[in-house]
């Protein structure tokens, strides 16, 4: 199988190369940075005419598509609000276009931005109850559509809370923060599930492997938390005894962009078709917390 991934750069692109070089697939990943890598060139998704040459170039079976801005409150402001759309919607639009043109298959990240973060019921996969609270949840929701409209042999996966090495991440945020104060403030009712992207990695190519089209949900297993609970755990597991205060989203302060109260997503469709569910949270952050401190 030779496989083509976007965003390679980032958390989530990185640790789908090195999943794929594992299983022996042909691979190359792309991003817009200059570097000197093998299986890797440079590419700006925005450019349709650049897209559609590399990809048919490549003549991929799958296309994994992890590139997107994801910088949520940077998105709200208005000089960045075309690059947001650029990016997440045209960008997607032009990787869909080419995926078509060779009949390959592809997968596109999206996330739980797409619903309002309303109630406590969890998202389902299959539901189209759109109504995205900020720039970045729009612009990613206009990436869904676009691969739904102009393929079949597709894979839109929606996922939350994401940590990885390979980028910054709420893990090494509290890191830090833990370490350089006695106590620290942490959202408790904002609820959802961690997704680890070496795990999340290893299910996006155990799918491309088959032809179980359509939407799903996939997080980390574990059950629902609030941000103050992965925190407690975060801080427990790392062995800081730094204070974790919880403040609700209101008394911890605006920020540029709306977040979701409910970010739970229901997974149940991901175990019907057959697919593995990623492990524990807690046994995924041990995980990677073990290779932060083998660095």
């Amino acid at each position: 199988m030779r496989v083509f991934v976007t965003g390679v750069c980032g958390q989530l692109g990185h640790d789908v190369m090195a999943e794929l070089k594992k299983r022996h697939y042909g691979c190359v990943g792309c991003d817009v940075i200059d570097k000197q890598s093998d299986n890797y060139i440079r590419l700006d998704i925005t450019d349709k005419a650049a897209v559609e040459e590399a990809i048919s170039r490549y003549n991929p079976d799958a296309v994994i598509h992890c590139a997107a801005w994801t910088a949520v409150d940077s998105a709200e402001e208005p000089e960045n609000r075309d690059k947001v759309f650029n990016i997440n919607s045209l960008g997607t639009k032009n990787i869909a276009s080419a995926c078509q043109k060779i009949d390959c298959k592809m997968v596109y990240l999206s996330t739980d931005y797409v619903f309002n973060g309303q109630g406590s019921e969890p998202w389902k996969a299959d539901g189209n109850d759109y109504e995205p609270l900020n720039v970045y949840g729009q612009s990613k929701l206009d990436g869904e559509l676009a691969v739904k409209d102009l393929l079949q042999k597709f894979f839109i996966v929606r996922i939350s809370w994401v940590f990885g090495k390979n980028g910054k991440n709420f893990i090494n945020t509290m890191i830090n923060a833990g370490k350089k104060n006695s106590a620290v403030r942490v959202i408790n009712d904002q609820i959802g599930t961690p997704t680890y992207t070496v795990d999340l990695a290893v299910l996006l190519i155990d799918m491309i492997e088959t032809e179980k089209y359509g939407y799903y949900h996939v997080t980390n297993e574990g059950g629902y938390i609030s941000w103050y609970d992965f925190c407690v755990e975060i801080f427990r597991q790392y062995g800081l005894n730094t204070k974790v205060n919880p403040v609700s989203t209101q008394a911890y302060g605006a920020s540029k962009a709306k977040r979701p109260l409910n970010s739970r997503l229901d997974k149940t469709k991901l175990i019907e078709a057959g697919f593995l569910p990623l492990p524990d949270w807690k046994d995924a952050l041990n995980r990677y917390l073990s290779e932060l401190k083998d660095e």
